[in-house]
């Protein structure tokens, strides 16, 4: 049986970024929701100076400027440490990440810690447990026809999402899409944190395994090795630390 978590504290993760690179890109903003028995307790939200211009396709959909986030951001180094700290912490009390595909935003800053000094996630002392409404929600609703982003998830399961690729709207949301996601799926509730981060591991992989095999029957170009990873993608050539 579970371990009575859903009612715990839980810590929502989101981050918006100069764009879809998990190895390259960087963050414009950063949110870290803090939840516990479904209602907010606390929240950190934050512009970041990514140290680099944000492409105009990127401030289209978040709305941050090159200009904005050079005026008002943390410091790129700062931001890593921040919110590597709040992830080890959460790691060490056992208290689940959540969020919409992990294995994006956790990817980006596991890369971004390397550069600062070699030190992933794992490193540094984060091992878990996470949730990801993206993962889960594939799983356990497989058959379910229509795409499945933050925005789309939340129109399914009733959550009200403030303002969509706003970094703190998107992570309370993703709160909330887990959480109604037990509801819908009691099992969820049911298994513990340690059961669930490992079953996500093997689902991820699978679903990857599906997907490539259409893409590949479409003539599309077959997925990365990176790509069956979750909650962490490591590049095939590692990548240097900063000097």
């Amino acid at each position: 049986m579970g371990d009575g978590w859903l009612d715990g504290p839980m810590t929502g993760f989101d981050l918006e970024t100069t764009g879809v690179d998990r190895f390259g890109d960087r963050p414009v903003s950063l949110a870290l929701v803090h939840m516990v028995g479904g209602a907010v307790v606390a929240r950190r939200v934050a512009i970041v100076d990514p140290g680099c211009e944000v492409p105009a396709a990127a401030t289209a959909i978040h709305g941050i400027t090159t200009e904005h986030a050079r005026a008002v951001g943390m410091p790129l180094e700062q931001a890593v440490e921040l919110l590597s700290g709040e992830l080890v912490a959460a790691s060490e009390r056992g208290e689940p990440v959540v969020g919409m595909r992990l294995d994006f935003d956790v990817t980006i800053l596991d890369t971004l810690c390397r550069q600062v000094d070699g030190r992933g996630l794992a490193q540094r002392g984060w091992n878990g447990p996470a949730l990801d409404a993206g993962v889960l929600d594939r799983r356990l609703d497989r058959f379910r026809r229509g795409r499945r982003t933050l925005s789309h998830l939340c129109e399914h399961y009733g959550v009200a999402l403030a303002e969509a690729h706003d970094a703190g709207a998107d992570a309370e949301a993703a709160l909330g899409v887990l959480r109604a996601l037990a509801r819908r799926f009691p099992a969820i509730a049911a298994s513990t944190l340690e059961d669930l981060h490992g079953a996500q591991v093997h689902w991820h992989r699978e679903w990857a395994a599906s997907y490539d095999r259409c893409r590949r029957g479409s003539g599309l170009p077959p997925l990365e090795p990176e790509d069956y990873l979750w909650p962490i993608a490591v590049p095939a050539q590692p990548l240097a630390t900063a000097s």
